[in-house]
């Protein structure tokens, strides 16, 4: 039911957004792959080309409205009114990470080894903040033009398992999942007279680049905090990639999920319904 419609996925060159735009291709969407490294979506892109598909790629930061306008106005010239947007553009950084789970007095000494919450960079706390909320709230602004044009649209934010429970030592990126949640239900109730419905999807854990550091060892094995995470996950094990895809598919079809809005679907292998006792 997709096919022609024109889908934008922000995060296009990550581990999860690759294989959906990749899908959105094979549906028989116009994909266009936005992104702040070129090489990253080139691969993405690469990927749809061998499937005889075409897509555009190009480069830009979502925090930046002018560039998303910008963006817009190009996916409008070749491909036309955006139909589907899927918000998957964000992430973390090291400096707003803890190393610790919990308050030490030592950490309000100088010469310790290992980084508390009074250590944390506040300015790289802001950037997570500001890329994970403002870079869904901006190209659902931009892109909600197109949509309201067309007479109706669908959006998909990504939450986290951070919506629900505030993970130990990512505090930034636990607050902001959180808030692009809340967003997804208020945006959700505003769009709705204009036809467009507002969803998010909330993986568990799923190993990218960044989490790989946190959750495995050099040789491949997993940390204790990787281990704790599959432990307290009835599946016992990590998520892979082209398991958001059905669920995100269901979100996105205007005849299965019509009257669906507002709504933040886990994707976590059982991990929210379980206490781990």
């Amino acid at each position: 039911m997709n096919k022609g419609k024109t889908a934008v996925v922000t995060g296009a060159g990550g581990t999860l957004c690759g294989p959906i735009a990749i899908d959105l291709a094979k549906q028989g969407c116009k994909v266009v792959l936005i992104g702040r490294t070129q090489d990253k979506l080139m691969k993405t892109a690469d990927e749809i080309h061998k499937i005889g598909a075409d897509c555009l790629v190009i480069t830009g930061d979502v925090k930046d409205e002018d560039r998303m306008k910008e963006i817009r106005s190009e996916i409008n010239k070749k491909y036309g009114l955006c139909n589907i947007l899927i918000n998957g553009a964000g992430g973390n950084q090291s400096d707003a990470v803890t190393t610790v789970n919990e308050f030490d007095p030592s950490e309000l000494l100088e010469g310790h080894s290992f980084r508390g919450f009074f250590d944390l960079d506040m300015n790289r706390f802001k950037d997570v903040i500001e890329t994970n909320i403002m870079g869904t709230v901006i190209p659902t602004r931009v892109f909600a033009f197109d949509m309201i044009e067309a007479g109706g649209g669908s959006v998909v934010n990504f939450a986290s398992m951070n919506t629900y429970r505030p993970l130990s030592r990512v505090p930034a990126y636990a607050c902001a999942k959180a808030a692009v949640s809340n967003w997804t239900q208020w945006i959700a109730a505003y769009l709705a007279p204009a036809g467009i419905r507002v969803n998010a999807i909330a993986p568990g854990f799923f190993v990218n680049d960044r989490s790989r550091k946190m959750l495995m060892t050099p040789d491949g094995g997993l940390s204790p905090r990787g281990q704790h995470i599959n432990y307290n996950t009835p599946m016992h094990r990590f998520g892979q990639p082209g398991e958001l895809i059905g669920c995100l598919n269901w979100l996105i079809d205007d005849d299965k999920a019509s009257f669906v809005t507002g709504i933040t679907v886990p994707i976590d292998g059982g991990f929210l319904c379980s206490a781990g006792l």
